[in-house]
């Protein structure tokens, strides 16, 4: 999908054609909506990882040979719109409602403030709980007596 002047006149005023500098369209991916929703979400607190099991074993395939990757993020990019779904693992001991909420207002900042589309929705599934493995305690090394 493509945003375009929302205006189809073409009427600009003149601080709208100061700051583009002119004429011109601009077309804004969903994967670009996507990634940007997706570094957001990452960066709230209690996010262990997005995606589900299968989709973060492919995001590190991805990791590996250096391709892009935004699994657990999808954007449906209209005209002056946008719609973002996430799905996320959550750290254990985080409360999930307070998590999604705290997500959901991430992503519309992020989205509203560096794509410049009106997000209408942002879902958020929690599909698991991440519980850290217990800590090994390390084993101090033997000292040899002095003699």
């Amino acid at each position: 999908m493509e945003y375009q002047n929302p205006d189809p006149a073409g009427i600009r005023t003149q601080t709208a054609l100061n700051q583009t500098g002119g004429g011109g369209r601009t077309v804004i991916s969903e994967t670009a909506v996507a990634k940007v929703a997706g570094i957001a979400a990452r960066a709230v607190p209690g996010v262990y990882s997005l995606g589900t099991g299968s989709s973060r074993a492919l995001g590190a395939i991805r990791d590996a040979v250096g391709s892009s990757d935004h699994a657990g993020v999808h954007a449906e990019v209209g005209e002056t719109q946008v719609a973002v779904d996430i799905t996320l693992v959550a750290t254990y001991g985080t409360p999930l409602h307070s998590l999604a909420n705290q997500v959901r207002a991430a992503v519309y900042a992020a989205v509203e403030k560096l794509v410049g589309l009106q997000v209408i929705e942002v879902n958020v599934e929690i599909n698991d709980v991440y519980i850290a493995p217990p800590v090994k305690p390390v084993a101090a090394p033997e000292r040899e007596a002095i003699q």
